[in-house]
C-alpha cells in the first residue's frame, strides 16, 4: 500500500513516487458516450448532480456517491477516498495517515485478513496516500457478487477496522521497509527535502510517509482517535465506475452505507497558510550512488484555481522532452542526461517542479546556472503560440486516454476530489482547452520567480560524513546522587527600602592627584559572590564638542576593540578569565563602563576596564568594520517603519544647528558621517577628551570597599586631567502641532508615534501626579489605551504612552506609539483619539487610582531590588547630588495621590490635538 503520487511528465519519478493527482486527475478531456437510463434514487438517498455521464448522490449522513456507469469495457472499479492525508496530522502524528492505510486492511470483527479475500475474489486492490486524501480501490472483472461484496467490505472497513496494537506491532517492519525504499531514492529524497524548505510553516512541508521517529512510537490510542475522526461518511467519497447496474448499485450503497449513522463530531478546521516566500531557498543533498541532479521548485495556486490550467502548460513548455525549453538549455547542449517538469496539484496552493538529471562528470554549476537561466528568462523570452498548442494538444490527448478507460477515470476522480470539487476533473479540461496565450505568460512571470524558488542540489558522494546519531538521555541515573559545589553559601535578605540603601551605602569622594572621584559603594552579600559596577567619565561641554557628535560615538563604540598592547581579542580573553562581563560606551561629553563581575576579580577588573579607557588604540581594521556596520544600520533603518517615524518626529522638532551634539542628522547625514570617519580624528578626540577630573563609580554586590578605592586610584594614576565638563542642557521648546504620513515598500507592520514636548521636571509638585496619569493612561496592561487597542478591538501587539521628565531643568515629553497592520490605520487612530478624548472627559476613577498607585509602587520596589537598576540609579544621584532620600519622598507623594491630583495633572499637560504624529509603513491610497 504505497504512499504514492504519479508525475506528470517526468520518467525519474517511478509509480512508487507517483503524484496520482497530478498525472491523472489534471491531465484528462472527455470521450462521448451514450447516456444510460437513469437510476431508481432509493430512499435516504438525494440526487445531487450530474456532469458528462457522471452521477453525483448523497446518502443521508453524509457520504457522498459518484456513479460513472461505462459498459464499453467488462470491468468495475470503486474507489473509496477519505479526505484526510498528511495535511491533517499533528506534532508527532506525521506518518499517520498513511498508518491507517496499512491498518485498514488488516481486518475488522467480520473479515480478519482482508488482503487474502481480495486475492481469492480476483480483485486488484490496493490503497494509496497523499497531502489531502487516502483512497482504497480494486479493479475487477465486472461482477455484481464482487461488486456487492466489496461495498460490504469498503462500509465494514470505514467504521469497524481493528486497529489494534498486535497488528500495528505486526506491519511495523513493512512500513518501515517502504519508507527504507524511498531513502535510496535520491530523486525521491531530494523532492521531500526541498518541500520542507519550500513550505516553512504547512503540512505540504513533511512528507506522507512521515518521520521515522513518530511513526515507530506512534500513539495507538491517537491513531484510533484519527481513525474514528476521518474514517467517516461525511468524509468520504465513495466512486463506482465502468460496468454495473446503476440502479442496483446505488440500492446495494444505500443499504450498506446508508446504516452509518452520521457522525456527531465536528471535523478540526485547518487554517495555516504558507506565507508568500519572500526570498529564494536551497538546500543541498549528498549521498552515495545515483547522479547529480539539479531542480528549481516554485509556489503555484491551489490545484482548483483558474491558473493552475496555466501552470500545467508550463511545466510541459518547460520540462517536457524533446520539445521543452529545458531540454533544448541542457540536454541538447549536453549539459545534462534528461530533463523534467510536473505540477503538484493540492488542496492549498501547491509546487511546479523542474530540473535535470546529470550525466557522470558534468557540471553541477553550469547545469544549475542554465536551468535557473531558462526558466526565470521567461518573462524576456516569452511563451510562444506553438509552445502553448503543442504543449496543449499532448495534455488533451493525455485526458481523452485517461477517460477512455473507467479504471483510470475511477481512480483519478480521487485528485480532483482532494482539490475540493471532483467536477474539476472536467473544468481543469476546459481550462485548458480555453486557455489564453495572454494567461500563460502572466501566471509565468507571476510564479516563475526568483524569490519564489527553492533550489535543489543531489551531489553523489561516496562515503558522506554525517553528525553522529542522537543517542537515549536518562538524566535521572547521570545525575544520581549529583550535590553541587561545597561552598555555595545562601546570600542575605537585603531590605531594598530607600532608607536601607542610604544606611548600607557608602557614600564619600576620593580624592586623587587629577581630581576627585565621587563614590557610592553599597557591600552586600549575593548569590556567586557577584557585584555590579557602573564608572562614568565625564569630559568638556557644548562648545568644545560642536561638530564631534558623530566621532565622539565612534569613540565610545570603540575602546575596548584595542589599545597599545592588547588587540581587540586579548582584552575580551582577560575579562573572561575574571569571569567579568564589562561594556564600554560613550558619546558627547562622557564615556560610561559596566562592570558584572565576582567579588575576588573586580579590583583587577577596575584596573583593566581604566587600562582600556586610558589606552584605547582604534585599530584601523576595527573603524572599517564599525564603518561597515554603521552603513549597514542606518540602509535599514531606512527602511524600518519604527526608525523612519521616530527620526521623522526628532528632526521636526530639534532646534538645534547641524555641528551640535543635541542635532539629529538625517539618514544621508548619518551615511556621510560613517563614511568621513578616520582613525587619526578618534585618535585626536580620545587624547584631547579622555581624562581624569570628573569620575565617579557606583558599585552594588559582594565587594571589598578599601580594595576597590585601591584599584581606582592605581587605574588612575597618572591620567591627565580632562578638559572641564559642563552639562549640555536639553531645555524645553514648544513646536506646532504637525502630521508626517511616510509610505514605506513591502513592510507587513506599521507604526504609529505621537509625541508632545511638556515643560516638567521630576522635581516639580505636579510629577507623581502625571507620571501616574501617563501610567493609567498607556504604560501597563490594564491602561486604557492597551484595554482598548489590543484587548477590546485587537488591533495592535504593543501600545504604550510613556512620559519622560528631564532631573536637570523643566523639560519632557509625552509619547504614544504603536505597532499595527497598514490595513487597520484608520481605526487605530480612532481609537487612540476616541480613548483620549475620553479620559480627558471623564477623568480615572479612584479605583484606578488607587490600584495605579499599587501597581507602581510594586514596580519600584522590584527595581530598587535588583542591583543593575541599583547601581544606575546610584549612578544618577551621584550625578545629581541625590540620596535614595528622594526616592522615599517620590514614594510618599505618590501614595498620597488623589483622583482628582491625577486627573488635573492629567489635563495640565495631556494635550492631543498638540501631538505631532507620524505614521510610517506600507499603505493602500
Amino acid at each position: 500500500m504505497p504512499s504514492s503520487l504519479t508525475a506528470n511528465r517526468s520518467g525519474l519519478l517511478g509509480r512508487a513516487f507517483a503524484c496520482v493527482a497530478l498525472s491523472l486527475a489534471t491531465l484528462l478531456p472527455p470521450a462521448a458516450q451514450a447516456a444510460p437510463a437513469q437510476a431508481t434514487v432509493p430512499a435516504g438517498v438525494q440526487k445531487v448532480t450530474s456532469v458528462e455521464g457522471i452521477n453525483e448522490y448523497r446518502l443521508n449522513n453524509g457520504l457522498r456517491i459518484l456513479l460513472a456507469p461505462d459498459q464499453s469495457k467488462p470491468t468495475t472499479t470503486v474507489n473509496m477516498t477519505y479526505l484526510v492525508g498528511s495535511r491533517q496530522e499533528n506534532y508527532g502524528e506525521t506518518g499517520m495517515a498513511h498508518l491507517l492505510e496499512h491498518m485498514l486492511f488488516k481486518g475488522t470483527p467480520t473479515m480478519r485478513n482482508a488482503l487474502a479475500e481480495f486475492s481469492r475474489r480476483g480483485l486488484q486492490a490496493n490503497g494509496s496516500t497523499w497531502t489531502d486524501r487516502t483512497n482504497y480501490f480494486a479493479s475487477f472483472a465486472a461482477n455484481e457478487a464482487n461488486l456487492d461484496w466489496y461495498l460490504g467490505w469498503q462500509a465494514d472497513a470505514m467504521v469497524n477496522s481493528l486497529i489494534a496494537r498486535k497488528d500495528l506491532d505486526s506491519e511495523m517492519t513493512v512500513v518501515r521497509n517502504e519508507m527504507e525504499s524511498g531513502e535510496n531514492n535520491p530523486f525521491r529524497v531530494l523532492m521531500s527535502k526541498m518541500m520542507a524548505t519550500a513550505y516553512q510553516w504547512h503540512n505540504y512541508g513533511k512528507t506522507t510517509i512521515g518521520a521515522r521517529s513518530d511513526v515507530e512510537n506512534v500513539d495507538i490510542g491517537r491513531l484510533q482517535a484519527f481513525y474514528r475522526t476521518y474514517y467517516q461518511p461525511d468524509n468520504a467519497v465513495l466512486i463506482v465506475s465502468g460496468q454495473f447496474d446503476e440502479a442496483k448499485t446505488l440500492a446495494v450503497i444505500a443499504r450498506t452505507f446508508g446504516k452509518i449513522p452520521r457522525p456527531k463530531r465536528t471535523l478540526p478546521r485547518l487554517y495555516t497558510e504558507e506565507p508568500v516566500q519572500d526570498g529564494e531557498r536551497s538546500v543541498t543533498l549528498r549521498r552515495s550512488g545515483g547522479s547529480p541532479m539539479v531542480a528549481a521548485m516554485y509556489h503555484t495556486p491551489q490545484g482548483g484555481a483558474a491558473d493552475s490550467a496555466a501552470m500545467e502548460m508550463l511545466a510541459g513548455i518547460l520540462g517536457d522532452a524533446p520539445s521543452g525549453r529545458l531540454y533544448k538549455a541542457l540536454v541538447e547542449t549536453k549539459l545534462a542526461a534528461s530533463t523534467f517538469g510536473f505540477t503538484f496539484g493540492m488542496y492549498d496552493p501547491g509546487m511546479v517542479m523542474l530540473g535535470a538529471q546529470l550525466q557522470p562528470g558534468a557540471s553541477l554549476d553550469a547545469a544549475r546556472d542554465k536551468m535557473l537561466e531558462t526558466i526565470e528568462s521567461i518573462k524576456a523570452q516569452p511563451v510562444t503560440s506553438e509552445e502553448l498548442e503543442r504543449a496543449r494538444t499532448r495534455w488533451l490527448k493525455d485526458w481523452d486516454m485517461a477517460y477512455s478507460d473507467p479504471q483510470k477515470v475511477g481512480v483519478s476522480l480521487s485528485e480532483s476530489i482532494a482539490q475540493g470539487d471532483w467536477r474539476l476533473f472536467f473544468a481543469t479540461r476546459d481550462r485548458v482547452r480555453d486557455l489564453k496565450l495572454a494567461d500563460v505568460q502572466r501566471v509565468a512571470e507571476s510564479y516563475l520567480l526568483q524569490s519564489n524558488r527553492t533550489l535543489g542540489t543531489y551531489i553523489p558522494t561516496d562515503g558522506p560524513q554525517r553528525a553522529p546519531a542522537p543517542q537515549p538521555l536518562d538524566l535521572q541515573a547521570e545525575l544520581k546522587g549529583y550535590k553541587g559545589d561545597t561552598d555555595f553559601v545562601q546570600a542575605e535578605a537585603f531590605d531594598a527600602t530607600p532608607a536601607n540603601i542610604d544606611a548600607r551605602t557608602q557614600r564619600k569622594t576620593l580624592d586623587l592627584p587629577n581630581g576627585p572621584v565621587k563614590l557610592a559603594l553599597l557591600p552586600k552579600s549575593t548569590r556567586g559572590h557577584l557585584v555590579n559596577a557602573r564608572l562614568v567619565v565625564q569630559f568638556g561641554d557644548a562648545d568644545t564638542l560642536r561638530g564631534q557628535r558623530d566621532i565622539s560615538r565612534a569613540v565610545g563604540a570603540l575602546l575596548d576593540n584595542g589599545t597599545a598592547t592588547m588587540t581587540r581579542q586579548q582584552i575580551e580573553d582577560r575579562f573572561d578569565a575574571l569571569r567579568a562581563n564589562v561594556g564600554f560606551a560613550g558619546g558627547g561629553t562622557s564615556a560610561v563602563v559596566d562592570i558584572s563581575t565576582t567579588r575576588d576579580n573586580l579590583p583587577a577588573t577596575l584596573e583593566l576596564a581604566l587600562d582600556v579607557l586610558r589606552n584605547a588604540s582604534f585599530p584601523e581594521d576595527q573603524l572599517d568594520e564599525y564603518r561597515r556596520r554603521g552603513l549597514a544600520s542606518v540602509e535599514s533603518a531606512r527602511q524600518e517603519p519604527t526608525a523612519v517615524a521616530q527620526q521623522t518626529l526628532a528632526r521636526y522638532d530639534n532646534p538645534w544647528p547641524a555641528d551640535d551634539l543635541r542635532y539629529t542628522p538625517s539618514f544621508d547625514e548619518q551615511e556621510a558621517a560613517y563614511k568621513a570617519l578616520t582613525r587619526d580624528a578618534l585618535v585626536q578626540f580620545h587624547d584631547r577628551f579622555y581624562g581624569a577630573g570628573r569620575v565617579r563609580l557606583a558599585a552594588v554586590g559582594d565587594f571589598d570597599p578599601a580594595a576597590v578605592e585601591q584599584s581606582l586610584a592605581k587605574g588612575l594614576q597618572g591620567w591627565k586631567q580632562a578638559p572641564a565638563y559642563t552639562r549640555v542642557n536639553d531645555p524645553y521648546h514648544a513646536v506646532p502641532a504637525k502630521r508626517f504620513d511616510v509610505s514605506l515598500p513591502d513592510k507587513a507592520n506599521a507604526f504609529y508615534l505621537s509625541t508632545l514636548p511638556i515643560k516638567l521636571q521630576d522635581t516639580d509638585p505636579d510629577y507623581p501626579a502625571a507620571m501616574l496619569a501617563n501610567y493609567l493612561l498607556g504604560s501597563s496592561e490594564t491602561s486604557r489605551l492597551w484595554m482598548r487597542v489590543r484587548e477590546r478591538e485587537g488591533l495592535s501587539y504593543n501600545v504604550r504612552s510613556q512620559l519622560s521628565a528631564s532631573s536637570y531643568e523643566p523639560s519632557g515629553q509625552w509619547t504614544m506609539y504603536a505597532i499595527y497592520a497598514p490595513s487597520n490605520r484608520a481605526r487605530l487612530e480612532t481609537a487612540i483619539k476616541e480613548e483620549s478624548e475620553r479620559v480627558l472627559r471623564e477623568g480615572f476613577t479612584a479605583a484606578e487610582v488607587k490600584d495605579g498607585i499599587d501597581s507602581l509602587m510594586n514596580l519600584r520596589h522590584l527595581a530598587r531590588a535588583q542591583d543593575r537598576r541599583l547601581v544606575g540609579a546610584w549612578s544618577d544621584y551621584l550625578d545629581l547630588d541625590r540620596t535614595f532620600a528622594f526616592a522615599a519622598e517620590s514614594d510618599r507623594e505618590l501614595k498620597a495621590l488623589t483622583a482628582q491630583q491625577v486627573n488635573a495633572a492629567l489635563r495640565k499637560y495631556f494635550k492631543p490635538e498638540d501631538f505631532s504624529t507620524a505614521v510610517a509603513g506600507t499603505f493602500k491610497p
